[in-house]
């Protein structure tokens, strides 16, 4: 053997003898979880930089077999030091405390307690667990747990989605003593998180029907076809009051206008029926036309109990998906949230012949039944027609058809040039096609709102004072 052969084998000698100490150890790694760190790939720069001078100097080659053995055992010894979910002494314990029931686009507290039972510190990191269409604020926190200590952190979550949500885990990110190592750990820890709708609108409206400002979210007041018999109470007189109400008496007392308050009719029935399927699943401002629906729904639900009726619900896609019979009382307007807080739209055909028979088996009582739905072809557009027409006579069918705002801008750019025209063009029969819809549903006896989603609210409940003043029901 030549003399560039033997320099050879004792230049690639060292890195054999350190891939050898370095395999079995990265592999106990790698099965553990656990990687090296930025500090580690620092501390290995100096045994990089003796085996490139072993190549030119074979001198050098003792050096290097130290500094490895030095560098394999404290990567070694440090690995040790990592620590683990639970060892003999004890364990991990981890407890999250979040609010089982809140709203979508409200911040939420929510705590996460770890104790630790176990002899080792644990320095690194937390991240807790987030549903999809969640928001956390902070992200992360910093983790320094000692042994035989607990520690709470806060963060601030936000739903971006109503329905139902599961926290599985938590993950931590734990170094070891010298930093050289990193494991990471993951918790099991499950919790469920109930998102229902923004009820906002309903505390709002609550407190503008006290200071009689309803006008300033759109309701307006109906006057009444007629008197009711039942006397209510006495309050201040308004403009739309008729003036054969007037207290006479009471006013020369208060030397103020007084009129008399008449009960409408109670214990009559609003029934809504929720299309879930292919045709609400447009969105608009972020929400998707069946969020739009049942939000109304609610509103209109809080509106309908305060007036003394009782409101049912049916959601239904391609079968049905939810059934609350109507019924009266303060806790109808939570069986109405927890049935449709976790409903969402799906890319199916739905079955309107499932839905109305349904309703007509299990809703026999004279009612108001509300159809939320959107129309965009003909075939679930006649099936709409068919359906509320059939049921005038038994019940009072009123149909809440949703617009699309992108049928309509094309309408605004008619004179953006030859594109623009022909788009125009097929919106205007396209909407031609649903007046007609809108049409017949009339010709046949239903009520019709066409509103768009966002602005749908106001004139829904608008409708409902319409009807009770009317007594259409």
């Amino acid at each position: 053997m030549n003399a560039f052969d033997s320099i050879i084998r004792l230049a690639s000698l060292p890195w054999v003898v350190m891939g050898c100490m370095l395999v079995p150890l990265a592999l106990i790694a790698w099965r553990t979880k656990s990687f090296p760190t930025i500090r580690m790939v620092v501390v290995a720069i100096p045994t990089v930089v003796l085996s490139f001078l072993v190549i030119f100097d074979a001198s050098w080659i003792p050096a290097l077999l130290a500094l490895d053995a030095l560098l394999v055992l404290a990567m070694a010894i440090d690995f040790c030091t990592l620590p683990k979910t639970s060892d003999k002494r004890g364990r991990l314990d981890a407890l999250r405390t979040i609010p089982r029931v809140t709203s979508i686009n409200a911040p939420t507290t929510c705590e996460v307690t770890l104790l630790n039972r176990t002899g080792k510190t644990y320095r690194g990191s937390l991240r807790d667990d987030l549903p999809d269409f969640f928001a956390a604020t902070p992200a992360d926190h910093k983790l320094f747990l000692p042994p035989m200590a607990k520690v709470t952190f806060r963060r601030s979550v936000t739903a971006k989605r109503r329905g139902a949500f599961t926290f599985t885990r938590l993950d931590l990110e734990v170094y070891s003593l010298l930093g050289l190592w990193r494991r990471m750990l993951m918790l099991p820890l499950a919790s469920t998180v109930d998102i229902y709708p923004d009820m906002r609108q309903l505390a709002e409206y609550g407190l503008l029907a006290r200071t009689d400002r309803l006008s300033l979210i759109g309701v307006r007041r109906t006057r009444r076809v007629g008197q009711d018999s039942d006397f209510e109470r006495l309050r201040d007189y308004t403009p739309d009051d008729n003036y054969r109400h007037v207290d006479w008496r009471t006013t020369a007392r208060r030397n103020k206008l007084t009129v008399r308050q008449f009960q409408s009719d109670q214990s009559q029935r609003v029934m809504f029926l929720l299309d879930c399927g292919r045709m609400m699943t447009n969105e608009r401002k972020g929400l998707s036309l069946l969020d739009h629906s049942l939000n109304a729904a609610l509103m209109l639900s809080y509106v309908a109990l305060k007036q003394g009726d009782a409101v049912g619900m049916l959601c239904f896609a391609d079968g049905i998906q939810a059934y609350i019979p109507p019924q009266g009382g303060k806790n109808q307007l939570n069986r109405l949230l927890q049935a449709g807080f976790n409903q969402f739209p799906q890319m199916v055909e739905s079955r309107y012949d499932q839905a109305f028979l349904y309703l007509s088996n299990h809703c026999r009582r004279r009612s108001l039944v509300v159809l939320m739905t959107s129309v965009i072809d003909e075939v679930n557009a006649g099936q709409v027609v068919d359906y509320l027409g059939n049921l005038v006579g038994r019940h009072l069918p009123l149909g809440v058809l949703l617009r699309d705002r992108q049928m309509y801008s094309p309408l605004d750019q008619a004179n953006s040039g030859p594109q623009g025209l022909y788009r125009a063009a097929v919106a205007a029969e396209i909407l031609t096609w649903r007046d007609q819809v809108i049409r017949d549903l009339r010709h046949r006896g239903s009520l019709v709102l066409d509103v768009f989603p966002e602005e749908m609210t106001a004139p829904l409940v608008n409708e409902y004072l319409r009807i009770k003043a009317g007594h259409l029901l």
